[in-house]
């Protein structure tokens, strides 16, 4: 992967969201048109936090966020997602 230029500000994060899923435990594949969008993802890029509340997410973290969480962004011809620290649900 190429070197990143965005740093996020504040307490935002930056993540790069995970392959949806193409086939569901019991082998039945999922047309694109029944896909639904991921709600996982890998951490890219973390800002330095407020002065009340350092960051808890880091650099390589897999996390879980809501369905309509963050900001979409196209960066280098990929996908991103750009939100508080606060829309992440937890670290897997």
């Amino acid at each position: 992967m190429s070197k990143l230029t965005i740093k996020p500000l504040a307490d935002r994060v930056l993540v790069e969201p995970l392959a949806a899923e193409t086939k569901t435990a019991s082998g039945i594949y999922i047309p694109d048109s029944a896909k639904e969008k991921p709600q996982q993802g890998k951490v890219v890029a973390v800002g330095n936090g407020t002065k009340d509340e350092p960051m808890t997410v880091k650099i390589g973290d897999t996390v879980l966020y809501g369905k309509f969480a963050g900001t979409e962004l196209k960066l280098d011809g990929n996908d991103y997602l750009i939100m508080r620290e606060s829309d992440i649900f937890a670290i897997l």
